[in-house]
């Protein structure tokens, strides 16, 4: 039975690969795809490309090496084709007895110990939980309780990067892209995903996304509904409250437009409003079984608008829910979450923050950050990330 099991998976797994050979172009890349691919998946702490070539070649290592190496460094696929090709494959089996739940917004460290690697700085890298040498990918992942499965996946280039034309021009990176933050391009994601028509879904992301209040407002724009958690320090207008309007126009120069603040006026954080609510206003709430119980949390919410910024604007934003977590127990509040105002039924709005957004990390761990990722050269001479490494079709089990 193992076997049989066994070698469904190896010819389901061939299968699956030779369906991404019609989009990488030349014939010749076929097999250095299915070796990489074979490599990524056995089992080894490195996935770079000199281990594989040991891995799937020890009987001639260089030779591979030096075809794997061309494969990675200079094939000229398009990384957004086989991408579209993996959603082409894997989506219809991961959605056939459960549609997608979330869409959740991520990233994804990569450790490196050089600096010559494109897009590679100091910064907070997730797989080592602390700033070091690393690379960063944003990425977006569709995900029902099942299963998850990158769509979308874009190198981070950081400031330093994005402004050094020597090192632009020695890892070939294209003039036309220019420093873009993460939450900047994690709309840009969801934008591209929603013109190519893909299932809609509630956006989820953690305090690292969830904080940049122009991506929340982003995302509401386009029609989405979101579960963002937000820090503890971010700022809000209680409901009731907010910024004064534009100062009166004295008839003479420019008539005032933005909003404003005064010594009475001023914004509080979420941990202070929760702080302030009455004990009435919290809630138990059981959302999914865990492992030894069922899940079990105090909760409480509140309508606010986001203060972030508003001095710039003419009109105040649009109300959010904010979520909030304090289990018993607990000297203060432990999460913070928004979510739109209001166009949800309340059991709707508890059901998707816990279960979804408390869970985002988790998610995409086990889809990409577990396996890896790797960078490649585009046909334009982009270095970006190479999709092989973070999707696979769901296996039967």
């Amino acid at each position: 039975m193992a076997m049989r099991s066994g070698g469904s998976n190896r010819a389901r797994f061939s299968a699956y690969v030779e369906k991404l050979t019609e989009v990488i172009g030349h014939a010749d890349r076929a097999g250095p795809l299915r070796d990489y691919c074979t490599g990524l998946l056995m089992p080894a702490e490195r996935k770079s490309v000199e281990p594989i070539a040991a891995m799937t070649a020890p009987a001639r290592v260089a030779a591979q090496h030096q075809s794997l190496l061309h494969f990675v460094a200079n094939a000229p696929w398009s990384d957004r084709a086989v991408l579209a090709k993996v959603r082409e494959i894997v989506l219809p089996a991961m959605t056939g007895a459960e549609p997608v739940a979330a869409w959740i917004i991520d990233d994804t460290g990569l450790p490196k110990k050089g600096r010559h690697s494109v897009g590679v700085a100091r910064q907070y890298c997730g797989q080592l939980g602390k700033q070091d040498n690393c690379q960063v990918a944003v990425s977006l992942s569709f995900a029902n309780h099942g299963a998850s499965l990158p769509v979308s996946y874009r190198l981070y280039l950081p400031r330093e990067w994005a402004e050094d034309p020597a090192r632009r021009a020695k890892a070939g990176v294209p003039e036309e892209i220019a420093f873009r933050t993460k939450p900047e391009i994690a709309l840009d994601q969801i934008r591209t995903a929603l013109a190519d028509g893909l299932p809609g879904a509630p956006v989820v992301m953690d305090a690292a996304y969830g904080n940049d209040t122009d991506l929340r407002t982003g995302v509401s724009a386009l029609g989405l509904p979101y579960v963002a958690t937000v820090q503890s320090n971010t700022t809000v207008w209680p409901q009731g409250t907010g910024p004064l309007p534009p100062k009166p126009w004295s008839g003479r120069g420019q008539r005032p437009t933005r909003l404003r603040r005064d010594a009475e006026h001023q914004p509080i954080s979420v941990k202070a409003l929760a702080l302030a609510l009455s004990e009435t206003t919290w809630t138990v709430i059981s959302w999914r079984e865990g492992t030894n119980a069922v899940l079990t949390s105090r909760f409480a919410r509140s309508r606010v608008r986001a203060a972030h910024g508003d001095t710039l604007l003419s009109a105040p934003r649009a109300e959010e829910w904010l979520l909030i977590e304090w289990p018993e127990g607990e000297p203060e509040p432990t999460k913070y979450g928004c979510r739109p105002f209001p166009k949800r039924p309340v059991s709707r709005i508890w059901s998707t923050w816990p279960s979804c957004a408390g869970a985002s990390s988790a998610t995409i761990r086990s889809s990409s950050r577990n396996s890896g990722s790797g960078i490649s050269r585009g046909a334009a001479g982009a270095a970006f990330t190479t999709t092989p490494r973070c999707a696979s079709q769901p296996m039967g089990s």
